[in-house]
């Protein structure tokens, strides 16, 4: 049984650090991700004369039908370095392209989302992040997106300047479920793992924070994760940040 408002509240009192993942959590993972994912599905079809996109999403971990996600797939947690070396792996088996012809197919597809018009935040992430630190609490954001289009996109939503620190899947830090982007934002801020908590939507963004040994781990069911993909690395499982915005004072 997970916390309640009530209980929550309460553990987040003795936290001095909350790490967020960023998209499915802060932001609209699918309105980020879905078009773009289709997109590239799209340009690869029409450059190699092949109807690829299928297996592509099957490889990829993306459920074209319903235009979401799948917890526990690539395009949920994997980063754009992983996504895009699996995409070409996945074009030369699905088309019989050589090495060479399977790059330049994803070269010309691969277009990343456009971090600030594709932003869709699930909260008003600056009173969020305001209300927090009133409370002493630090901001942190752990990502399995690069830093470039993470520091685009916070910047557009007014959040960058209320964040202490990132943690980017291009930093070389080890990406999730990994814990060591957690044991880098505590380390550079100075707080205990056991003084920290870490809100995600997908079990990698769980399990990173188990691994990590931190003080809570709550589950948002914004994104790609369901209450039962989430549950069991949970403490508390919240439909969105918008509740802990309630929770908090940020709303």
């Amino acid at each position: 049984m997970g916390l309640s408002g009530r209980q929550l509240a309460a553990r987040l009192a003795d936290i001095d650090l909350v790490i967020f993942d960023k998209d499915g959590t802060l932001i609209d993972f699918d309105s980020m991700w879905a078009g773009w994912i289709v997109g590239v599905a799209d340009v690869l079809e029409r450059h190699v004369g092949w109807p690829l996109r299928d297996e592509l999403f099957v490889a990829l971990g993306f459920d074209a039908e319903a235009g979401h996600a799948i917890a526990g797939g690539p395009l949920a947690a994997a980063p754009m370095g992983e996504l895009r070396s699996m995409t070409v792996a996945s074009v030369r088996a699905i088309a019989g392209l050589d090495g060479a012809a399977a790059e330049e197919a994803v070269r010309i597809a691969w277009q990343p989302p456009d971090p600030v018009a594709s932003a869709a935040p699930l909260a008003d992430l600056p009173a969020l992040f305001a209300a927090l630190r009133r409370r002493g609490t630090r901001v942190a954001v752990a990502t399995s997106d690069d830093r470039a289009p993470t520091m685009a996109t916070l910047e557009a939503l007014a959040a960058l300047p209320l964040v202490d620190a990132h943690a980017c899947a291009d930093d070389g830090i080890p990406v999730k479920p990994a814990p060591g982007m957690v044991v880098a934002l505590c380390a550079e801020l100075g707080v205990a793992p056991e003084r920290t908590a870490v809100v995600g939507d997908a079990p990698a963004d769980l399990a990173m924070a188990r691994a990590a040994g931190v003080g809570l781990v709550v589950g948002v069911l914004s994104g790609v994760g369901s209450a039962a993909d989430l549950g069991p690395l949970a403490d508390a499982l919240i439909p969105s940040i918008a509740t802990l915005a309630e929770l908090v004072g940020g709303h």
